[in-house]
């Protein structure tokens, strides 16, 4: 109950961010926007870092798990939210955000591929109701 409940909150924040996003798109490039969110969102995190005491963890951080969340974040955080931003000042949020909103197409493709985990029906049918959400909001 308790992931249902901070996937809710999340996904309620998640609907909210887009509208500030364009709002705050409207006068400004989507790269220094980018920059600037990125910026501030990191002081928070490092002020948080340090008055949990998380820091301490950083000895054990494995090389691996280092490399792979770097990517991550490149690819996401970095160049994935790049090109939302553009979308987003380019766009409308009502159609942008559910269009960006379909990447877990390509992760269940890749996890089935790559993770070995398995298909099934409810992944399918949830696959291919997103897959049709984006073809009707491209009209």
């Amino acid at each position: 109950m308790k992931s249902f409940f901070f996937a809710l909150v999340g996904a309620a924040l998640w609907g909210l961010a887009p509208i500030l996003g364009k709002l705050g798109l409207v006068a400004v490039e989507p790269t220094l926007a980018l920059s600037l969110r990125t910026f501030l969102i990191s002081i928070i995190l490092l002020i948080w870092f340090i008055f949990t005491e998380q820091w301490t963890n950083l000895t054990n951080l494995p090389t691996k798990s280092l490399l792979f969340l770097a990517g991550e974040g490149i690819l996401a955080s970095l160049l994935g939210h790049l090109a939302y931003y553009y979308a987003l000042k380019y766009g409308e949020a009502s159609r942008v955000s559910p269009v960006m909103a379909s990447y877990p197409l390509l992760t269940v493709f890749l996890a089935v591929l790559l993770l070995g985990e398995k298909f099934s029906w409810y992944k399918i049918a949830g696959a291919l109701l997103v897959l049709g959400g984006v073809i009707l909001l491209k009209k």
